[in-house]
């Protein structure tokens, strides 16, 4: 799965230079914050790139048949992630993989292998030090008794590809990444639904890097949020 994830330097900068690139897109929201680590039960609200704009949206898609804040809030929990090979038929994702794709760049992300009964937390990046590019899905959604609008999104995931297969070894899970030149495809609202399944596919191993960090990862008691939580240290 993917619950926790890196949006510092790198992604802040690939966001920016997308803009710059597509004079047309506006930047919906405002952003300016580091995160080192953050975890999607937060539900923060990050940078994603759309086929019109780039929006400031939450973390944990909230379903349009959502009826009230309540409900809104407990949905948002459970769709941090979407499984790409049943997308197509949860309710809560079902209609937003037609159209509503966007992308989430990240410096990387946090995953925890199960050695015995402890947890041994990995931070994951790129191997050529970029970003990945985070296939996600969204949806926007309006509260019927306030008004309120908040735009909210979803991580994709696909079957781990080797490297992965060994760290998230109980579920053996990743995100899915695209690469560059998909990235106008999956957004674009127009792309046939089979290329689209086509694209939902692990990413290649050879392009991924990763090394153990400190247990402290895992600890939600701690702040987290800091430059030395990305440390390598040697696994005990």
């Amino acid at each position: 799965m993917c619950f926790t994830v890196s949006f510092e330097g790198k992604a802040i900068k690939a966001v920016k230079e997308h803009l710059k690139i597509n004079r047309d897109l506006k930047m919906n929201g405002e952003f300016n914050e580091i995160y080192y680590l953050v975890s999607g039960f937060t539900h923060p609200k990050l940078p994603v790139i759309k086929y019109h704009s780039v929006d400031v949206s939450e973390w944990g898609l909230i379903p349009s048949f959502a009826t009230n804040e309540e409900k809104a809030n407990e949905l948002a929990k459970m769709t941090l992630n979407a499984r790409s090979d049943s997308i197509h038929e949860k309710p809560s994702f079902r209609n937003s993989i037609k159209a509503k794709r966007c992308v989430l760049p990240l410096d990387g992300f946090y995953e925890w292998q199960h050695i015995d009964k402890r947890k041994q937390p990995y931070y994951i990046y790129p191997s050529d030090e970029t970003v990945f590019y985070i296939g996600c899905i969204y949806n926007t959604w309006v509260n019927r008794q306030t008004g309120e609008v908040r735009d909210t999104f979803s991580i994709i995931t696909t079957d781990a590809n080797s490297l992965m297969e060994k760290i998230h070894n109980t579920k053996k899970r990743m995100p899915l990444i695209l690469t560059n030149n998909t990235l106008e495809s999956w957004v674009d609202p127009k792309t046939n639904i089979s290329q689209i399944n086509d694209l939902m596919q692990p990413y290649s191993t050879d392009l991924m890097s990763a090394y153990t960090i400190t247990p402290d990862a895992g600890n939600v008691r701690l702040n987290r949020n800091i430059p030395e939580i990305k440390q390598r240290i040697e696994a005990s």
